[in-house]
């Protein structure tokens, strides 16, 4: 049976009032994207004196704000909370959505924040551990009436986490990262989603190195929905096409595995990424996704998938 294929929109909040961020919210809904994202970053790179609203804090107002779309974080970052403490958070959140929170998880990587913030920065690999043993903690306590975990960097004991999520038996985690000996593993083992972010050079191979992982574990790559962080940049012409296309240069790495056209060329486009697996498009518009770009892609594109 062929999966339903969903367009989520990647939605930094940088430079955003909260309203602003609501007022988006409920157009993405009205238009019928299925989630809205966030990013878990204080500030904005290369614009350090924007606004930036922190993201869990956002995830709960937009739950109480909406009632259709789900909301999630691409994504939030391991090391800045206690695991145990962000899965009783996040089901606080599911409850507040009605069942509508999407988990987005991560290694974290911006050493700047990291400093800024007085965290530590240990090296990539103690991150991706610190990661596994956060997700191990959060199923535990979503899943289990007393949870216990002794690992080498968290530990907890008979930890209580009522109410569980209203999502049983949890709500979904999307692992995003690409990283080919230990995230994709990672994704095997705990993923409902894998989010491929922007900037890959060949995402037929990654795939198939999250397939070999699955195997490995023992598990059917079909039981994870495959999900793309997708640059998409649409004009109703050619020449609006292409001088947007000229601005979004300056949108490093995404530009690289984006795509552009009119709504017609993208249907094309975005047929022959389904073709290669993947159902979810988290898209990152390359004007920043104004209300006549959002509207234009929902109405002329998204209707090709329904």
């Amino acid at each position: 049976m062929s999966k339903k294929i969903q367009f989520a929109l990647f939605s930094p909040q940088a430079g955003q009032s909260w309203h602003q961020l609501e007022e988006r919210a409920h157009r993405c809904e009205k238009l019928g994207f299925h989630s809205i994202w966030l990013v878990d970053h204080m500030w904005t790179g290369g614009m350090p004196d924007l606004d930036h609203h922190e993201c869990l804090a956002l995830m709960a107002g937009l739950a109480a704000k909406t009632e259709k779309i789900r909301i999630g974080t691409l994504v939030m970052c391991n090391s800045y909370r206690n695991p145990a403490l962000l899965a009783k958070t996040l089901t606080t959140i599911d409850h507040i959505s009605g069942g509508r929170l999407e988990i987005g998880y991560g290694a974290g990587w911006m050493d700047k924040e990291y400093k800024a913030y007085g965290y530590e920065f240990p090296s990539m690999g103690t991150r991706l551990k610190m990661l596994e043993e956060g997700l191990h903690i959060m199923k535990l306590m979503f899943t289990e009436k007393r949870a216990t975990f002794k690992g080498r960097h968290y530990q907890i004991e008979e930890a209580i986490c009522n109410p569980k999520p209203v999502q049983q038996p949890h709500p979904p985690i999307t692992i995003g990262g690409s990283g080919e000996k230990i995230m994709l593993k990672l994704v095997a083992k705990f993923a409902d989603r894998w989010n491929c972010p922007a900037g890959y050079e060949s995402f037929e191979h990654k795939f198939n190195v999250l397939k070999q992982h699955c195997k490995d574990v023992g598990r059917d790559v079909n039981t994870i929905d495959i999900s793309e962080q997708l640059l998409v940049c649409i004009g109703s012409s050619d020449a609006e096409v292409e001088a947007k296309w000229k601005s979004a240069q300056m949108l490093k790495p995404f530009v690289t595995t984006g795509i552009k056209g009119t709504p017609k060329q993208l249907i094309e486009e975005l047929k022959k990424r389904v073709a290669m697996g993947i159902t979810t498009f988290t898209i990152f518009f390359s004007d920043f996704a104004p209300p006549p770009t959002l509207e234009l892609f929902a109405k002329e594109v998204m209707p090709a998938f329904a």
